[in-house]
C-alpha cells in the first residue's frame, strides 16, 4: 500500500500487515513498514482517537514499546514510547471517504439489517463478482475439510485407505451419530477390516459388536444370534477389546438414518469393494461415483430397523441424497488431499463433480434464497455455508467481495 503519509507529512508502505492479534497486546504482530524511507518490523495497534493510547495505559505496558505505527481515525494528540520517541500515526478519516463511511454505517445499522449485514444490498451484487467470490468461498469450504484428513494421515502413518474408512464412517453417522461413528471408526483395527471385508456378516458384525448392538441376545432372532457367534469368534482370533457400553443414537432420527441401517450399508459397500479409496479417488464423474456407491443393506433389514423388531418390508439402499453429502463431506475433500499429496491439479474435476450435485436445502440457505440468490448446485450452496459461518456471523464484511463491492457503489 503507498501514497500514504502520515501526521507528520512522513511517507508510509505498508509492506505487509502481519498477523491480526486476538489476544491483549498490540493489534497487529510482525508488521513490515517503510516509514520516511526507513524500513521498519514490530507491531500496530488501533485506536478511534490518538488519546486512547494513554486511557488505556500502553504508555506504561512493555509489550507497546515496539509499536511502529499507530493508526487512528482522529489525531488528537501525539504519542510517545517510554524513550521519549514519537511513534508515526495514520488518520485514517484522510483516506476514507464520507460516502464510504455512510454505506458501511448503514451495512451494520441494526434498523437496516435483516438476517445478514447487507440482507438488502447481496441481491444486486454483479453477478461477475458474485460467482467468482462464491467459487472461492467453495474451495476454502473444501479445504477446511481436508484438515481432518491431514490430521489422520498422521495417526494412520499416511494410510490412506485407513483415512478414507475412517472419514466415510463419520459421515455415514450424519450430524447425530458423526461423533460416536468416528470413535467407533478409530477404535476398529483396519488390518482386521481389510482381513475379514469380503465376509458381509463378518464385517457386519465386526461393526454393530463395536458399537454396542451385540452386548444383548434377542431370543429367536437368527441373524442376530450369527452376528453374535460371530464377534465372539472375531474377538478371539484378533484379540479385540471389550468395547465401551455408549452406544449410537435413535432419537430425533428418521428410521432409513437408524445406526443399524446405515452400519449394515458400510458393510455392504466394503464387501463389495476391496479397492474403495482407489475406485473413489479415480473416479471423474458423480455417475462413476453414483456407481460406487450403489449398495443396499443386508436382506434381515428388508423388514426391519431394529434387531428383533419386524417392519414393513422395504429394500434399504442408499439414496442418492445420501451419496450427495457423502460426496461433498468424505470424496471430494480426500480427493482435493490425495491430489494435493501427488502433485496433481484437480480443481476443474472438482468443480465439474460437485456443480452436478443437488444443492442442500436449509434453514440458512433457505434464507439467502430468499435475498434472491440462486442455487444451481451444491456448489453454490457449500459456498454459501461458507460465506455466512465464516464471514457474516464474523461480521467479517471488509473481507467479503460483496461487501467490499457494496461499500465501494456509488450512493
Amino acid at each position: 500500500m503507498g501514497n500514504l503519509k502520515g501526521s507528520n507529512n512522513e511517507t508510509i508502505q505498508i509492506l505487509d500487515v502481519g498477523s491480526h492479534n486476538l489476544l491483549s497486546g498490540p493489534d497487529f504482530f510482525n508488521a513490515k513498514i517503510r516509514i520516511g524511507g526507513q524500513l521498519w518490523a514490530g507491531t500496530v495497534e488501533m485506536h478511534i482517537k490518538s488519546s486512547d493510547w494513554y486511557a488505556h495505559n500502553h504508555e506504561k505496558d512493555p509489550n507497546y514499546q515496539n509499536v511502529i505505527l499507530h493508526v487512528v481515525w482522529e489525531d488528537d494528540c501525539d504519542v510517545f514510547r517510554s524513550d521519549n520517541t514519537v511513534v508515526a500515526t495514520l488518520v485514517l478519516k484522510d483516506y476514507i471517504s464520507s460516502d464510504l463511511l455512510m454505506e458501511y454505517q448503514k451495512m451494520f445499522s441494526r434498523k437496516e439489517r435483516l438476517f445478514i449485514n447487507c440482507g438488502n444490498g447481496i441481491g444486486a451484487t454483479s453477478d461477475f463478482v458474485l460467482q467468482n467470490w462464491l467459487e472461492v468461498l467453495y474451495f476454502e469450504r473444501l479445504e477446511s475439510k481436508t484438515q481432518l484428513v491431514a490430521k489422520l494421515l498422521e495417526v494412520t502413518n499416511n494410510d490412506w485407505e485407513q483415512v478414507f474408512f475412517v472419514l466415510l464412517f463419520k459421515n455415514f453417522g450424519l450430524k447425530i451419530n458423526g461423533g460416536s461413528f468416528f470413535d467407533i471408526a478409530k477404535r476398529l483395527p483396519f488390518d482386521v477390516v481389510r482381513k475379514i471385508q469380503g465376509n458381509i456378516l463378518q464385517m457386519e458384525s465386526l461393526l454393530y459388536g463395536f458399537a454396542g448392538f451385540l452386548d444383548h441376545p434377542i431370543i429367536a432372532d437368527n441373524y442376530y444370534d450369527s452376528l453374535h457367534k460371530e464377534f465372539a469368534f472375531l474377538k478371539a482370533k484378533f484379540h479385540l477389546p471389550d468395547q465401551p457400553q455408549q452406544k449410537p443414537e435413535f432419537f430425533k432420527l428418521r428410521p432409513s438414518n437408524f445406526p443399524t441401517i446405515r452400519l449394515s450399508q458400510l458393510a455392504n459397500l466394503y464387501g463389495l469393494h476391496q479397492n474403495l479409496f482407489s475406485r473413489v479417488v479415480n473416479a471423474k464423474s458423480v455417475g462413476e461415483i453414483y456407481s460406487v456407491f450403489k449398495v443396499t443393506a443386508s436382506e434381515y433389514w428388508d423388514d426391519h430397523y431394529t434387531f428383533g423388531k419386524v417392519s414393513n418390508k422395504h429394500s434399504k439402499k442408499l439414496t442418492r441424497k445420501f451419496v450427495d453429502l457423502l460426496i461433498v463431506n468424505t470424496v471430494l475433500p480426500i480427493k482435493l488431499a490425495y491430489a494435493k499429496h501427488r502433485g496433481r491439479d484437480v480443481p476443474d474435476e472438482i468443480l465439474d463433480i460437485v456443480s452436478d450435485l443437488a444443492s442442500e436445502n436449509n434453514t440458512v440457505i433457505s434464507k439467502f434464497k430468499a435475498l434472491n440468490i440462486q442455487f444451481p448446485s451444491a456448489k453454490e450452496s457449500q459456498a454459501v455455508i461458507q460465506l455466512y459461518n465464516e464471514y457474516c456471523t464474523k461480521n467479517k464484511c471488509l473481507q467479503c467481495a460483496v461487501g467490499h463491492q457494496l461499500l465501494n457503489r456509488k450512493p
